[in-house]
């Protein structure tokens, strides 16, 4: 039987397979239209998904991608170009401003595909009128350290765009618009994958500033001005440029913890899905986990051991330390923490993208040893999650996690392992 640290490498590596685009793309292709096919998007999967979609459309095609530096794919007839993510670059404003050429001028015959994943808020920035992208900037590290959920920043973002909520389709118009939406939030709301480009936003520029007020986020006073006098409102429902615009969920993170679930069936582990789309404080996340995981060690329930806990979703960390952030790692800190080197309790987090936070490292793994390997270098567990220096606590114990690119991104996956052993499962 596997180790319990091969097991939960597998179960995360299914969990990535399962959201790849050369898998989940070619099964939603849309029909040919007697016009134009052209192709734009924007997220670390858009370039995977623009090379699926283009192995396997029939007819002719031209377009562009925005994706994360390292994460681009060649393809032959759709342009790939990659840009700065979490915080926007100028790469990736000269793409949205490209990509908003491109679909002007179309007809009622022409077809616009547009593949959207996760990363594509910061990937696909362009700044609505009297903003700069330095402002742009500027708002998104703030949101990043706040401890907002990503529905709250999405909805920031989509207000203060010439390109998100909604405009990208509204630009479209009357063209077909088919989205291909690969989904990295929880609830698998289309609005909230990329700060939702071509589908109506129900939310106003008055919950924006509520966003702003409530986490005390410092913003310039030009971003300000594009929220209180409203010329930053998106396209709302019942618009008549969206009329015919489509959208396919291609792949969300219930399907990655499903499959995970079958590798740890397949392993004689059974498996309980807890979530897809938890939130919360990611240091209390590891705290319920934990208490969860040890309620399982010692009665049973609400499953029996041998046994995995998975879950999905997007925790936030509000960065008051000196650390590097990264959800997944401040996560597994606290969770290691509470349990306190229980025996035969093993965990994995990180997220399908590849990158926790800025890093370039996907997450990390806990043992029942964890605490102590610390202790024995000096390092006090407790002080380096005050600091929010999970990256740094994983990296000194050789406990991080490195996928390099995935080409995907279905959101942070956990996995706690109940009732093993290190000699197995």
């Amino acid at each position: 039987m596997p180790s319990p640290r091969d097991l939960l490498r597998a179960m995360f590596d299914a969990a990535i397979e399962s959201a790849q685009p050369a898998r989940c793309v070619p099964p939603h292709l849309p029909s040919a239209p007697k016009g134009r096919t052209i192709v734009v998007g924007a997220g670390k999967a858009s370039a995977a998904m623009a090379k699926a979609f283009e192995d396997h459309w029939r007819g002719d095609v031209s377009g562009l991608v925005v994706t994360r530096y390292g994460y681009a794919v060649r393809c032959e007839r759709i342009e790939i170009v990659e840009a700065a993510h979490p915080v926007p670059d100028a790469a990736g404003l000269k793409a949205a401003k490209r990509i908003l050429s491109l679909v002007r001028g179309l007809t009622v015959n022409d077809l616009v595909v547009c593949l959207i994943s996760g990363g594509g808020s910061a990937l696909l920035t362009l700044p609505a009128e009297g903003l700069t992208l330095d402002d742009k900037q500027a708002v998104n590290r703030a949101l990043l350290k706040s401890g907002a959920t990503i529905s709250e920043m999405n909805c920031v973002r989509r207000h203060l765009s010439a390109i998100k909520g909604g405009r990208l389709a509204a630009a479209c118009h009357p063209a077909k618009v088919v989205t291909l939406l690969i989904s990295d939030v929880p609830g698998d709301d289309p609005i909230n994958i990329a700060s939702g480009p071509t589908v109506a936003d129900p939310t106003t520029v008055a919950d924006a500033l509520d966003v702003i007020r409530r986490y005390g986020v410092d913003v310039p006073a030009s971003v300000r001005h594009v929220l209180e006098s409203g010329s930053g409102e998106s396209v709302k429902p019942g618009d008549a440029r969206l009329a015919s615009a489509e959208v396919r969920m291609i792949a969300a993170p219930q399907m990655a913890l499903e499959a995970a679930a079958a590798v740890a069936r397949a392993a004689k582990v059974a498996p309980l899905i807890l979530g897809d789309a938890i939130e919360g404080e990611a240091r209390e996340v590891g705290r319920v986990m934990a208490g969860i995981a040890q309620h399982v060690a010692l009665h049973a329930q609400p499953i029996a051991p041998p046994s995995v806990l998975l879950s999905g979703g997007e925790t936030t960390v509000t960065v008051r330390g000196k650390g590097r952030g990264g959800r997944n790692v401040e996560f597994l800190l606290s969770l290691a923490i509470a349990l306190d080197g229980q025996a035969g309790i093993y965990a994995l987090a990180g997220d399908t993208d590849g990158v926790d936070g800025v890093e370039e490292i996907a997450g990390a793994y806990v043992a029942p040893d964890t605490l102590q390997r610390a202790w024995a270098k000096g390092i006090k567990p407790r002080e380096s999650l005050a600091g929010n220096d999970g990256h740094g606590f994983f990296e000194a114990l050789g406990d991080s996690i490195v996928t390099g690119p995935t080409m995907t991104n279905v959101n942070d996956f956990r996995a706690v392992l109940i009732g093993a052993s290190d000699k197995g499962t």
